[in-house]
């Protein structure tokens, strides 16, 4: 048996098209989404992020703004940028690029970005309404995860879902969100004893730990869906998960590949959190006009 591939890329360009629709709608009604993306300092990789980030938005028709600032910034004025655009009505979501130099705290940026535009889905009041259950923006990569899993026609409901990894970004908010969809949620992390007679319970495994091939077939009960959510460069240059493939795909029912998998998922997500703010936009301005 070989495991059925997720495929994120697919799934993005699906919903992409769905997406562009909502943004003509938009602009028929005079809205045009915007995204504002902050980016302090030349981390390459930050720099290849932004690159798909704007594909993503142009394909779509959002517009797109990229502010560059030099790694000397202070966060004085990094802040005031974030203000600025808090008050523009043409921004419907704000994006500081992550990671910020170590002089910037990475807290103070997040929550001054307003919780109405935040897109990232990263301010405390947006993931305090994650946590109940309410409408609010979702952080794109978990938000990205859940929309694969459905993709597939898996069911959640009643399933173990395990989770490796327990970052603000991915691990926690993964966990969230399965939880809302009635799964049974485990965390496992660095202390976890035992790793795998954790994870080879998993109906559902999400690993998102950062280590080239750290899950191996070992770990992974037989029929699982596994998730990826890994991006690693090896010394050859290759892309790999934090899922050794060929093991999994023997083992898995289904499993998500790298690349190709979650990343593609993860900017789709941020697209539908413009449009969706936008949206909002548009429906807080006709109330006002209304009253």
């Amino acid at each position: 048996m070989t495991a059925s591939i997720i495929s994120g890329k697919e799934l993005a360009q699906e919903k992409r098209k769905q997406l562009a629709q909502e943004v003509k709608e938009l602009k028929q009604q005079g809205v045009v989404p915007g995204l504002v993306v902050i980016l302090v300092g030349d981390h390459p990789a930050s720099i290849s992020y932004i690159k798909g980030k704007q594909k993503a938005s142009e394909e779509i028709g959002v517009a797109f703004t990229l502010e560059h600032f030099p790694e000397s910034m202070e966060e004085k004025e990094l802040l005031d940028v974030i203000e600025k655009y808090n008050h523009d009505e043409s921004c419907h979501g704000i994006l500081v690029q992550l990671p910020l130099p170590d002089h910037i705290q990475e807290k103070a940026v997040i929550e001054k970005i307003s919780p109405l535009k935040d897109v990232d889905g990263f301010h405390p009041l947006n993931i305090g309404q994650m946590m109940i259950g309410e409408d609010t923006f979702l952080p794109c990569t978990p938000a990205g995860i859940v929309e694969m899993i459905k993709s597939a026609n898996i069911e959640i409901a009643g399933k173990h879902v395990v989770v490796v990894g327990r970052s603000n970004i991915v691990g926690k908010p993964v966990g969230i969100l399965l939880l809302n969809e009635h799964a049974t949620v485990t965390y496992c992390h660095s202390r976890t004893p035992d790793l795998k007679e954790v994870t080879k319970q998993a109906d559902i495994l999400v690993v998102a730990v950062g280590r080239a091939n750290f899950i191996t077939g070992e770990h992974i009960k037989e029929n699982a869906v596994v998730i990826d959510v890994g991006v690693n460069r090896l010394e050859t240059g290759k892309l790999c998960g934090d899922v050794v493939f060929e093991d999994a795909k023997q083992i898995a029912s289904h499993i998500t590949p790298v690349p190709g998998g979650v990343g593609p998922m993860t900017i789709t997500m941020l697209a539908h959190n413009v449009v969706k703010s936008a949206r909002n936009s548009a429906e807080r301005l006709q109330v006002s006009k209304e009253l």
